[in-house]
């Protein structure tokens, strides 16, 4: 029994440092608070080309040296630093709380010819770094070239300037200087110096320097939105006018069919969407994956509601990797949904081998995000970049999968077979499937998949732009507010569109609106992945394996994901429409 108990206490112990690497945690040292004389760390992150955001390496990787002091090791605080390739070293530099240090040389570099090759390596390729006082990032260039560049010149100087109110830090600014030609078998002495001023700006507000209003809030933002809006209203409206009148003509023609003796209704030209009454709730082809997909679609919706309501209550751009943390935590905390949905949609259409079907649901979103992030990080292994994840944050993930995302999978296909598992169709399923009659070829599912993306990616493609750049470029987002609108507008007209398209193809008596509702919405992904090509070539000025496989193999998460999404509300849209239809007619 001790024996026993132990174990649960082991287990339960692990449980919860997993869950605890999820949950963005504070600073680094402490609470942000200081007193007079008081250390002040200065951690240098990484360093790397400008144009390639995510090609970092770590900081010491140049021949830089480090000062004299004793160095501090840092361990990630959360699995989204970890992930996200933060790789903070000590820099060596004594600073203390409003403690000014003049112009003070902490190390000389002995510059060989290897060295230099790197520096100057460096600076052709606009190397530039990052570093970090209270959780406050800092940027300096490595270097510069001269006119011809022949000659080059690394910054040997580094002037803090740190502005304070009370007892906490509340603003950050690096000045170099001290520009020393590179040449080899030279020593190069590097200096710094610390000057605190007092300043008016809160410890809440410290953030709002590094953010730029003039870009996320131009006016061409609001007009996106606004266009977006009307698009909106006048979709729905058109929507709603056609289904309403084309419904009711269809209705009273169906009714008026009814009044009609045998003789006169097989002579009569029967057409459209009543016709396939006993196919229309028959299973779709592929049940299993096509639920899976389902359930994965709207978990996906879940986590991006979720977490964008949580980014709009709390600032998560002040923690490093708290948005990546939030998210996955949300993600794991979510797979009921996943489980709920797919589950009860797979036992409604007959399906038998559901353990399959909720170890897929479960697997399908973590396998592909895993496979690609495998596939980068040998990559980025080989380019020794910071990028690179650790064996023990892979182990991490594993067990979040396992021992988190599939007992809650479970838990929700469990309640979804059991609470919403019955096929209560308003029509009987026929035993032998309807033929399906010739149509023109813009009937033709195929047509209307390709064609079915086109608006709802119209409705977002603008907010695309500024997610874009704020990802892959050096822009921090904030507003949320314009993202909470996007995906309510995008629901909407997703939802609008694909009930259009199966109407179309119900009305041409093809009762395959399943997965033409499913893919329809998808689409949207394709022309998303489509904008990603124009935007790397076009907005971007990216280069090397490294960076370019790191930019397309994401992308090609993000729009998968999103393809998935979109399918899921679509479909729900859709069945809720057919559903509704063949309840209000009267069927023999």
């Amino acid at each position: 029994k001790i024996m026993g108990s132990s174990r649960w206490k082991v287990a339960a112990a692990a449980f919860l440092v997993i869950l605890g690497s999820l949950l963005p945690v504070h600073a680094d040292e402490h609470d942000h608070t200081y007193t007079d004389k008081e250390e002040v760390v200065l951690w240098m992150n990484t360093v790397g080309p400008y144009h390639n955001r995510q090609e970092t390496y770590k900081y010491f990787s140049l021949p830089f040296c480090a000062g004299s002091k004793k160095t501090i090791s840092h361990y990630h605080e959360t699995l989204g630093e970890a992930l996200q390739g933060v790789e903070l070293e000590f820099s060596g530099l004594d600073i203390k709380f409003k403690d000014e240090v003049m112009q003070t040389t902490y190390c000389e570099i002995d510059l060989d010819k290897a060295k230099r090759d790197a520096f100057v390596y460096a600076i052709k390729n606009h190397y530039w770094y990052q570093m970090y006082i209270d959780d406050l990032p800092i940027w300096g260039i490595v270097g510069e070239a001269d006119e011809n560049g022949e000659d080059h010149y690394l910054w040997t100087y580094k002037k803090l300037e740190i502005g304070f109110n009370g007892n906490r830090i509340v603003d950050v600014n690096l000045t170099s200087e001290g520009k020393v030609r590179l040449v080899p078998n030279t020593r190069i002495a590097m200096s710094y110096s610390v000057k605190w001023k007092k300043s008016d700006v809160k410890f809440e507000d410290r953030f709002d320097k590094y953010l730029d209003p003039s870009f996320f809030q131009h006016r061409i933002h609001w007009f996106s939105i606004f266009n977006s809006f009307m698009m909106v209203i006048f979709l729905v409206g058109l929507v709603s006018m056609i289904l309403m009148r084309t419904l009711r003509k269809d209705y009273a023609r169906y009714s008026k069919e009814e009044e009609m003796d045998d003789m006169d209704r097989d002579l009569g030209d029967e057409y459209g969407w009543k016709q396939v009454h006993g196919d229309v709730f028959r299973p779709s082809s592929h049940p299993l994956i096509f639920s899976s997909l389902i359930g994965s679609g709207c978990q996906i919706f879940s986590v991006s509601l979720i977490v964008i309501i949580v980014a709009m209550v709390e600032d998560l751009y002040t923690e490093r990797g708290s948005m990546l943390s939030t998210a996955i935590f949300v993600y794991a905390a979510t797979s009921p949904v996943n489980g709920y949905f797919g589950g009860s949609l797979y036992a409604k259409q007959g399906g038998r081998r559901w353990i399959k079907q909720m170890f897929i649901g479960a697997f399908m979103i973590p396998a592909m995000v895993c496979g690609t992030a495998f596939f980068i990080n040998f990559i980025a292994i080989y380019y020794h970049a910071s990028r690179a994840i650790p064996f023990g944050t892979m182990v991490a993930v594993c067990c979040i999968c396992f021992f988190v995302i599939l007992p809650l999978n479970l838990v929700g296909t469990i309640l979804g077979r059991n609470l919403s598992g019955q096929p209560n169709f308003p029509c009987r399923v026929n035993a032998v499937p309807r033929p399906i009659p010739e149509k023109k070829w813009f009937m033709e599912p195929a047509v209307i998949v390709c064609l079915g993306g086109i608006l709802p990616f119209g409705s977002i493609f603008i907010e695309m732009y500024f997610i874009f750049t704020s990802f892959w470029a050096y822009k921090i987002y904030y507003v949320y507010g314009f993202m909470m609108l996007v995906l309510v507008i995008l629901c909407i007209v997703t939802v609008c569109v694909t009930i259009v398209c199966t109407y179309f193809l119900l009305n041409a008596e093809d009762y395959r609106w399943q997965w033409t509702s499913f893919l329809s919405a998808a689409s949207t992904a394709v022309y998303v992945y489509m904008y990603s090509f124009y935007y790397y070539f076009f907005k971007t000025k990216m280069y090397g394996l490294f960076q370019t496989s790191f930019y397309f193999g994401y992308m090609a998460v993000f729009s998968t994901a999103l393809g998935i999404m979109c399918g899921a509300v679509g479909y729900m849209g859709t069945s809720a429409f057919v559903r509704k239809i063949y309840t209000n007619v009267k069927i023999d």
